[in-house]
């Protein structure tokens, strides 16, 4: 065997026969018979399957602001490994699977078209597309399958077929059709199809298709209604939805309005076939092709649904409420598929001023797709995409993705009404931080008084394409910071196409300011902590601080190790400290005995106490020893470049704890700490 037929055969090798056969089963249409009244579940509807595929990746239910949310682990995409996950939209996502459960139950939301509306860039057409890809998935899974069939004709009945021996029906209609609609009832009753064998409710209605009816009315006509011997003639078949070869999902989008020919929807007379059958009315001369006879048995997409020719609309509307489309000269055509179209606001603006329109409105389920107002999950959608896993020859320092985020997320925010709060506060509040003085109460209070919050600011795409502007722009070789994201976002916006006035601008620049400020204080901590993480420094300062506390709660006096006397506790050291974290003069006495009691506690577990288990204390010592620190580090004397070999060995020290501990490379550690030192060279040091 040589290699190339050593190399096929292990690529062979993948693909699993028995596999391929469960998928590409065939039967009788007895046999398929057998497996109905095994697996009612097969006969499911469109909205039925649906709803199942979503359940089928499970439900998690969580508590945000004291509200009971579910997040569908389906929308994370696990199908291709997050490639389409869609981030911090659990709520809409909420109000989209109960429409489709309602749907699935017949309540009346399966005679609507699905509308998602949002602004450019809110995963509207991600929802769909993973719809579509989430119930392709399921239809080629155990749970999920479905089938249909073809008609086997014998060469001395090919007037039947056109001389076509194999027939596939054009819609894949389900193949307990074939059963006369007067025969149904009591067919579904012996089968054992009723509601407490089903998890839904039983529901195939409607007529076969023009083509199969047209054959199976032949064949009964030849056989003198003996539908034993017709339904002889049928194959069923197991289903695989697939968008790319058109089988039960179909997409529709809308070209040049003077172009626009319902035939795309609804099929087409096939001119050659004409002078076969003798007339264009013959449904053995028509394609079945439209997107309406694709997507039958699956779920049909409509992008910018709103930009629609009125003739469309039409066959819309009888699609969406009767379950019907109107081929060219055949009778009504009985559906089965979801309908899912997604709009921008402006186009829905226009729906609704248009008085025509109103049918189309009434026959709607609007759900709102806002952008992400959570910084966490906004986050999400950037890193993704750019990180140092993925992102090669260009290293992405700490805070690049948040701070663009951040700013992202400010442009979405309503300035908080009666709270003295800022837009960058609000902004933590939602993200789950905590302030003094608001509950979980005052933040769903924010968000119940924002109605239209997330429908407006700044898209993600535009973030995106930022950040890749930046990844490729010279200004540096290894590595791109937060500052020139900055950069991008502040330039872009001068050409920015969706900015419709001066003032929108100037908000969005004056927000810029904002982050760029909140990025000085989150380095500008960095460096500190980076500075002071000597953990024997930090043990021995709260050693000191400790006995000092202990000396002063139980009114004794502290050895000094130095001189050996007994002396008082060292006030100046412990108000040092203390005020790093804003206690008052007035407070110290009670913070230092709750230091002292949650010792005495631990004690009394037989456990140590260990500086790091109090967040404050911690904070407070960092600080303190960043103080002492720093002038002996002489970090400002980097602004000048004269630098002598002893603090250049410890700024050495601080940039290795960048690297090591915040996620810097080489080049970033050392911006940053240039940045930093011409801070601390003006005298603009960060407290708190």
């Amino acid at each position: 065997m040589n290699y190339s037929e050593s190399f096929l055969s292990s690529v062979a090798s993948l693909t699993q026969s028995g596999e391929f056969e469960k998928l590409h089963w065939e039967g009788s249409f007895d046999d398929y018979l057998k497996i109905v009244k095994e697996e009612p579940r097969v006969t499911r509807t469109s909205f039925q399957r649906l709803y199942d595929m979503v359940l089928s990746f499970g439900r998690e239910e969580y508590i945000d602001s004291k509200k009971k949310l579910v997040h569908y682990p389906f929308f994370d995409d696990p199908i291709e490994n997050g490639k389409d996950a869609v981030f911090g939209l659990d709520v809409p996502l909420m109000r989209l699977v109960n429409v489709i459960k309602s749907a699935a139950l017949g309540y009346g939301t399966e005679k609507r078209v699905i509308l998602l509306h949002g602004p450019v860039g809110s995963a509207k057409s991600t929802i769909a597309r993973l719809l579509k890809k989430g119930i392709e998935h399921y239809s080629r899974t155990d749970e999920g399958k479905l089938f249909t069939f073809s008609w086997h004709i014998p060469k001395e009945l090919h007037h039947i077929s056109g001389g076509q021996l194999i027939v596939p029906d054009p819609m894949h209609e389900e193949p307990l059709k074939l059963i006369p609609v007067e025969l149904r009832t009591e067919f579904v009753g012996r089968l054992g199809l009723s509601k407490e064998n089903h998890q839904h409710q039983y529901r195939v209605k409607g007529d076969l298709n023009p083509s199969s009816r047209y054959i199976f009315k032949l064949l009964m006509e030849h056989y003198q209604g003996d539908l034993l011997k017709v339904l002889g003639h049928v194959r069923t078949r197991r289903l695989l939805l697939s968008e790319k070869d058109r089988v039960g999902i179909g997409t529709f989008q809308p070209k040049d309005e003077k172009n626009q020919d319902s035939t795309e929807l609804t099929g087409d007379i096939n001119y050659r076939k004409i002078a076969e059958f003798g007339s264009d009315s013959d449904p053995r001369a028509f394609n079945f092709d439209g997107e309406f006879c694709v997507a039958n048995r699956g779920i049909i997409e409509f992008i910018e649904i709103l930009k629609l020719d009125v003739a469309f609309l039409y066959d819309l509307l009888g699609a969406t409420q009767e379950h019907k489309i109107k081929p060219k000269k055949f009778a009504q055509t009985d559906i089965d598929e979801v309908i899912i179209g997604h709009t921008n606001e402006a186009e829905y603006k226009k729906l609704i001023a248009n008085e025509f329109m109103e049918a189309l409105r009434d026959r709607t389920v609007k759900i709102d797709i806002p952008y992400i107002t959570k910084l966490t999950e906004e986050k999400k959608i950037y890193q993704r995409d750019y990180n140092n896993e993925k992102i090669r020859g260009k290293h992405i320092a700490p805070h690049t993705v948040d701070i663009a985020a951040m700013w992202a997320i400010l442009t979405r925010l309503d300035p908080p009404k009666g709270y003295n709060l800022s837009l960058l506060q609000k902004l933590k509040l939602y993200d789950g931080k905590s302030l003094a003085g608001f509950t979980e109460d005052s933040v769903k209070e924010l968000r119940k008084q924002s109605g239209r919050e997330g429908m407006d600011g700044i898209s993600p795409r535009y973030v995106q394409d930022k950040i890749s502007n930046a990844l490729v722009s010279d200004m540096s070789e290894a590595s791109i910071n937060p500052f020139m994201v900055i950069n991008e976002l502040e330039n872009g916006l001068k050409t920015h196409s969706l900015i419709t006035s001066d003032e929108q601008r100037k908000r969005y620049l004056e927000l810029l300011q904002v982050v760029r400020q909140e990025y000085e204080d989150i380095v500008k901590n960095e460096v500190q902590r980076a500075i002071s993480a000597d953990e024997d420094a930090i043990s021995k300062l709260c050693g000191n601080y400790i006995d000092n506390v202990k000396a002063y709660t139980q009114k004794e006096r502290v050895k000094n190790k130095y001189t050996g006397q007994d002396e008082e506790a060292d006030e100046r050291l412990m108000r040092s400290i203390e005020e790093k974290i804003d206690i008052p003069e007035s407070r110290k006495e009670d913070f230092r005995r709750e230091i002292m009691n949650y010792i005495g506690a631990l004690a009394v577990e037989g456990k140590k106490f260990d500086y790091r288990t109090n967040e404050r204390l911690h904070k407070a010592l960092e600080l303190k020893l960043f103080e002492d620190q720093k002038d002996t580090i002489k970090l400002t004397t980097m602004v000048s470049n004269v630098v002598d070999r002893e603090t250049q060995e410890k700024i050495d020290i601080v940039k290795q704890r960048l690297i090591k501990n915040y996620g810097y490379n080489e080049e970033s550690a050392t911006d940053i700490l240039n940045f930093v030192a011409s801070i601390f060279a003006r005298g603009d040091v960060k407290r708190d």
